[in-house]
């Protein structure tokens, strides 16, 4: 197996052209592209009788899904209002994916809240356990959730937290967001030696099936000094922002692993992600390539 690339939701040259997303795999596959995670980050709107055709043309064209549940998810926020929120966007979630054949679902952790990263931590670790227990009640547990490693400095979601997180059961996916790191870290984990190390970090914590297939998302991000992350960036953007997409590449092919890369680029994710994915094809032929 190889890495897998495609695009979170529709780049805006597929929106110029195609009103409806049950278009996009096929549009995706002709690009030269291998997956795409459906976008519900604004709630799960999509009919069942929509995600099945969806499904349907993915299959039909070669394509991967995944899914992005709902933005407002607060794993660390204990109260029963919140605990009962986050189960319905994450049942509704993991019900579409279900319905279009979608074999993840991609979940923020939360925010703070005033809370130390310790007491939060735990607090996403009960709510995770009671979420797990909720979907193989509805039927769902088959459907694997990803974590995400978040980029702003208040929230909830570095990567040692995203990992321990999914040391809790064996079907949890760490979903590691680069971008989102390198804008926490202020642009600190970035390089060979900051790819090298967060990879190392994965293959402890998870063991080596379980890091060689995580989840991923990849864009540059533009950061602020106090904050972290402030927005998403295009790879054409004259700004200097990272993360470096070639060193990442180098090092998931010298490790010969096979996650999935969705690009978050904004605007332009799949003329990004099929950058990612040449530059990734030719390391892996031992050619040389250009910095992104």
């Amino acid at each position: 197996m190889s890495a897998q690339f495609g695009p979170a939701g529709n780049c805006d040259s597929f929106s110029r052209v195609h009103k409806s997303s049950l278009d996009a795999p096929g549009w995706i596959a002709d690009f030269g592209l291998d997956c795409y995670e459906y976008q519900c980050g604004q709630g799960v709107r999509i009919r069942k009788e929509t995600a099945l055709k969806l499904g349907e043309a993915a299959r039909a064209a070669g394509i991967g899904l995944s899914l992005h549940a709902p933005y407002f998810i607060n794993l660390a926020n204990p109260s029963q209002e919140s605990i009962l929120k986050n189960n319905g966007y994450v049942l509704a979630a993991c019900a579409a994916a279900d319905w279009m054949g979608a074999a993840r679902v991609v979940v923020h952790t939360g925010a703070l809240m005033g809370r130390s990263r310790r007491e939060a931590l735990d607090i996403a670790k009960r709510g995770m356990t009671a979420l797990l227990t909720v979907l193989d009640t509805a039927g769902l547990g088959h459907i694997a959730l990803c974590p995400e490693t978040m980029g702003k400095i208040n929230q909830l979601g570095d990567l040692d937290e995203v990992l321990e997180l999914c040391t809790l059961d064996g079907r949890l996916m760490p979903c590691v967001d680069f971008g989102h790191l390198y804008a926490r870290s202020l642009g600190a984990d970035d390089g060979p030696e900051a790819f090298r190390r967060m990879l190392d970090r994965v293959e402890e914590v998870l063991g080596p099936d379980r890091a060689s297939t995580f989840h991923s998302h990849f864009s540059h991000i533009e950061f602020t000094p106090k904050g972290g992350e402030k927005c998403h960036r295009a790879f054409n953007d004259d700004g200097g922002y990272g993360p470096g997409w070639a060193p990442l590449a180098a090092e998931i092919a010298r490790r010969g692993w096979s996650p999935t890369f969705i690009c978050e680029s904004a605007g332009t994710q799949a003329e990004d992600a099929l950058t990612m994915k040449r530059t990734y094809e030719a390391l892996m032929q031992g050619r040389p390539v250009a910095a992104h």
